[in-house]
């Protein structure tokens, strides 16, 4: 069987491509499956700092694979498996990127919204860039599972206006409302997602797993506690390791090891 999702490890860069453009890469069974094994597999790899998640093809994704959809029940439906997706790349300790040079519709929308960093190519130059819709209503069903990592990103009056219409809007538009970080030109998202990576990759490890976990929580209702919590968090990571060979690094006026070049 041809492999529809791949998995290529250089430099701290774990490349995870969605490589089913017949399909317009829509979340088959197969698709779900490579990618989520793909994902455990470099969360798991100690030399992976950053994991860009990327595509072949005109399309980013379209959604879930609506002919697997057909003729099933509620307990059969692909999207049982997607939240274990969604969850991965919410969670992961390690910055995600996702670059798109194509439309995402649907559950592809909600890969895009799950990752840290999502940058996007304009329409221009001949390119079409990448677009976005929310297209669930439109076919009878509701945008319920990918709610949960989207609307932490969309502003509130975007959410009800795109989730409700269903309408196609551009990258432009999409980092307006905070679902993209950036819509930069087509020739200029590479060097866009490089550029991300490499900021990234200047960050320590375990700290940036912690600051990933600290921008998930939910505050303590008093801010005092907030800030008891906050700042044995702040006073555990001045102490580590990691902490004390950055101030030492900044003191020394070199790189952290963390971040040195290999």
């Amino acid at each position: 069987m041809t492999e529809l999702v791949h998995l290529d490890v250089a430099a701290g860069r774990a490349t995870i491509t969605l490589d089913s453009p017949t399909n317009r890469n829509a979340l088959s069974a197969q698709l779900r499956r490579e990618l989520r094994a793909h994902l455990e597999t470099a969360l798991a790899d100690d030399a992976v700092r950053v994991v860009v998640l990327t595509h072949t093809g005109t399309v980013f994704c379209s959604g879930m694979d609506l002919r697997e959809s057909r003729g099933a029940g509620s307990g059969d439906q692909g999207v049982q498996e997607f939240p274990a997706i969604l969850h991965l790349l919410w969670t992961s300790p390690k910055p995600v990127v996702a670059r798109l040079a194509g439309p995402a519709r649907a559950g592809g929308v909600g890969l895009v919204a799950a990752c840290d960093i999502a940058l996007a190519a304009r329409a221009g130059d001949g390119s079409k860039g990448a677009t976005f819709a929310f297209s669930e209503v439109r076919i009878g069903v509701v945008p319920a599972v990918i709610s949960v990592p989207v609307l932490p990103r969309l502003l509130p009056r975007a959410a009800h206006e795109l989730m409700l219409t269903g309408e196609v809007f551009d990258a432009d538009r999409a980092a307006a409302v905070g679902l993209l970080n950036a819509a930069v030109d087509a020739d200029a998202l590479d060097a866009e997602v490089d550029r991300y990576v490499a900021m990234l990759a200047l960050g320590a490890p375990t700290a940036l797993a912690a600051t990933k976990e600290m921008l998930r929580r939910t505050p303590e209702q008093d801010m005092a506690a907030d800030f008891d919590a906050m700042l044995a968090l702040s006073a555990e990571f001045f102490a580590s390791e990691e902490g004390q060979e950055g101030m030492a690094a900044f003191a020394e006026k070199r790189p952290p090891r963390w971040a040195a070049p290999s």
